[in-house]
């Protein structure tokens, strides 16, 4: 196939798809066409669209690609929306990283790593879909698993989770290339950041970048279910510390 006649079909895949479109499956529906045919083709699309300084991009995420805007216009965007971005705050975000880390872990080993109750923390984050019940861990009690899940990887422009830095990546990389999640910032402990609601998603970063000390946390390549929208259980639920800050 032709290259002008293949990178307007790309196009509207990816923009009729309602979720990142992944190579294989572009192969599947392309059929006589090579995954190097459609790598260049995305290539150039992608370099067109920053020669022509266009509103919006194609970007690999959750091991796909997806059309998204460029989070300088991100303002007008949300004039345009006109919603109330979640507030994600800094213990929200530790309790993500931790997960993204370490997972899968359990309630009881979070809190061992933040050294206070996360219980209302979790849910939160189960709310929205940032993290699953992954199963159970085979101990006394059968706890429940802790992962990330494919929105995660898509609200923070993550191609997989081994686009997670390792610890001598942080060391060795200047702060402004780390991905967003793990860029270090001034934030105050109190001081809340914003990440878009679901249907915001694929309008950049949101108004501020994220900020997280990663410690001693390592990466662990794991893959996490996100089909259903879990809730955590009563026995998970118990003695949640006062105000449920995390």
């Amino acid at each position: 196939m032709d290259r002008t006649e293949l990178k307007p079909i790309i196009e509207a895949l990816i923009f009729a798809s309602d979720s990142p479109l992944t190579i294989e499956k572009m192969k599947q529906i392309l059929e006589n066409v090579s995954k190097k045919e459609i790598d260049e083709a995305l290539e150039e699309l992608q370099n067109e669209y920053q020669a022509q300084n266009r509103g919006f991009q194609i970007k690999e995420v959750a091991n796909g690609y997806q059309f998204r805007t460029q989070p300088a216009f991100s303002p007008w965007l949300k004039k345009l929306k006109n919603t109330k971005p979640f507030r994600l705050t800094q213990p929200t975000l530790e309790t993500l990283a931790i997960i993204a880390y370490r997972q899968p872990i359990t309630k009881m080993e979070v809190e061992k790593i933040r050294g206070v109750d996360s219980g209302g923390v979790l849910k939160t984050l189960l709310e929205k879909k940032l993290i699953t019940i992954a199963g159970k861990k085979d101990v006394p009690g059968k706890p429940f698993l802790f992962a990330t899940t494919k929105t995660f990887l898509e609200v923070f422009s993550l191609e997989n989770l081994s686009s997670l830095p390792t610890l001598k990546d942080i060391e060795d990389l200047d702060n402004a290339q780390l991905p967003t999640l793990l860029r270090e910032s001034n934030l105050s402990e109190n001081e809340e950041i914003y990440l878009p609601e679901e249907d915001e998603a694929t309008e950049g970063q949101g108004e501020r970048e994220t900020s997280l000390q990663l410690g001693e946390y390592e990466p662990e390549t794991v893959s996490a279910s996100d089909e259903a929208e879990p809730v955590l259980p009563e026995d998970e639920e118990k003695n949640p510390a006062p105000g449920e800050n995390g």
